[in-house]
Parts: structure tokens; sequence; C-alpha cells
């Protein structure tokens, strides 16, 4: 294996990989110094007044190398990478065995098992008639349509035979019907370019792109809540500081809580979603000193 590539997973076959399926990508403000704690120091951070552009993407795949998953992808920020910019995962969280091995090893993601309990409530929506007054009154002008449902997905991160709630997303979705097709957006593609590694799994500062191929519109961003009480947040330099291995994972899972109820300022909803991800590059020891444009 020469330098510069990385191995591919049997399980997952030869790269490019492909995912098929629906996804939510929203951004956030996150505050600079929260996300710091997650990008390494010689990457540069995309901050602006204090912020920089985080966020998650929610997935759901019923087709993919693993089979049907789903995951969820902490954004923590965007570094610089000239002459363009690349997004930072804090954590990704999948109910896949597979998935979680082959992010780990082969992507460099910091993967982890977790569970997604779903709760879908119809939300009633009252559509008026012509008729008024007494009519409405007593709902002879009225009609209840079930045109939207308000889904619950409550993630829960799993280590062995322990768990720990992450967070809930609360969000709002179309019943698929027919009629709301005209309302899925315009068909788009875009690459999504990414840095990984520096984990206790891989070792190596990675580069990979994901080019999605998909019908994209703006919707009502998610409500996000995290579990309580949240522990302290503690320094990322845990290793000069004598902290444990439990401090550390759980400093690390509080932070990505801190990036999942930052502000939202944006959400896509992509269907027919088509992700192809290329195999990751390694690039050169730890530093940016040799990086490669994008």
């Amino acid at each position: 294996m020469g330098f510069g590539e990385t191995k591919s997973s049997p399980g997952y076959g030869n790269p490019p990989w492909i995912f098929k399926g629906s996804a939510l990508y929203q951004l956030h403000l996150v505050k600079a110094e929260t996300v710091r704690a997650f990008i390494p120091k010689e990457l540069r951070l995309v901050e602006a007044f204090g912020y920089t552009l985080g966020g998650f993407f929610l997935a759901n795949y019923d087709d993919s190398p693993a089979g049907v998953f789903d995951e969820l992808v902490v954004i923590a920020g965007i570094v610089w990478n000239p002459p363009t910019s690349c997004a930072w995962a804090a954590r990704v969280l999948v109910n896949s065995e597979e998935a979680c091995h082959h992010g780990r090893k082969e992507v460099g993601l910091p993967s982890q098992v977790a569970r997604f309990s779903k709760r879908i409530t119809p939300v009633p929506r009252q559509r008026k008639y012509k008729f008024g007054g007494f009519l409405s009154m007593i709902g002879v002008g009225t009609t209840i349509c079930h045109s939207k449902d308000c889904m619950d997905v409550q993630v829960t991160e799993v280590v062995g035979p322990a768990s720990s709630d992450l967070c809930n997303i609360k969000l709002m979705t179309d019943v698929p019907t027919p009629k709301f097709n005209k309302w899925m957006g315009p068909s788009i593609t875009m690459s999504l370019p990414s840095f990984s590694g520096q984990t206790e799994y891989n070792p190596n500062l990675l580069k990979y792109s994901c080019r999605l191929a998909c019908r994209v519109r703006a919707v009502r961003p998610a409500k996000v809540s995290g579990p309580s009480p949240l522990k302290k947040e503690r320094s990322h330099d845990s290793e000069s500081r004598g902290f444990t291995a439990e401090e550390v994972v759980d400093n690390a899972r509080n932070l990505s809580i801190s990036v999942m109820l930052s502000k939202p300022i944006l959400a896509l909803e992509f269907n027919f979603l088509e992700m192809q991800v290329e195999a990751p590059i390694i690039l050169s020891n730890n530093t940016t000193s040799s990086l490669p444009a994008a």
C-alpha cells in the first residue's frame, strides 16, 4: 500500500461506497472555543466573531454496504484548507456494528454504536372551507387533515452493557403521499470534503470526500434537547492533566451535546439521496505544511 492510500474494508468492498436514503442537514452557529477541543491544533478553524459553522447530519439509509441503518454525524465546525474549507466531525453515532467498525478503521471517524428510538405522532391541522360563522363553530365548516407528522428521535450511545442518552431530535415531516412530491425541491449534486482521523483507531490525519445527489428543500429546523443534567466540560488536553479514560469519554460526549444544542440557522431536507463516499487519503504525518488543496 503506497503513501496517500488507505486499505478498504472487506465487508464494504472496494470504494467508492454508495449510501441511499434520506437525511436532514442542519447548520448551527457554534462557539469557536467549544469546537477547538475537537480540532487538531495544526488545523485552522474558520470563525467569525467567536463562532464557526457546525451542526449535524441525521440520515436513514435504506441501501448501503452495511444494509439498513441510521446515522447521526455531529459536525463540530469548519477548518481551513486553501483554497476551500472542510468539515470536522466531533462524533458519529450509528446503529450498525459494521458501519461503526468501518467508520473507525477505514475513514478515521469517531464512530460509536447507538440506539435510534423513533416515535411518530400525527399533527392535526385544520383546513377551512368557505363555510363560516355557526357552521365553523360546530365543526361543519372545517376538516382535520393529518398532513404532517412529528417525529421524535432519541439517540442513545451504547458502550458494552452501559448506555447513555445523547440527545432527542424533534422534527416535522410530511406524510409521503404523491401530492407532496412537487414539494421535494430541486435535484442537486454537491461535494462535501472533510478531514478525519487522529483517533485511537486511526492515528493518521485523513481527508475524504462525499458526493451527494438528491432533491433538497429548506425545512423548519429540528428542535434538539440534551440529557439532564450535563456533566461539566473539561479541557481537551486531558492526558497532561491526568484525566481518566472515563472522563475523556464524558468530556467528548458533553462537547458533542454542546454542538447539538447550539443555535440552528438553516435546515435542509435531502430526499432520494445517493451519497458516494471516496476512500480517504492519508495526509503527511499530522502536519498541514503539505496538505493538498481540495
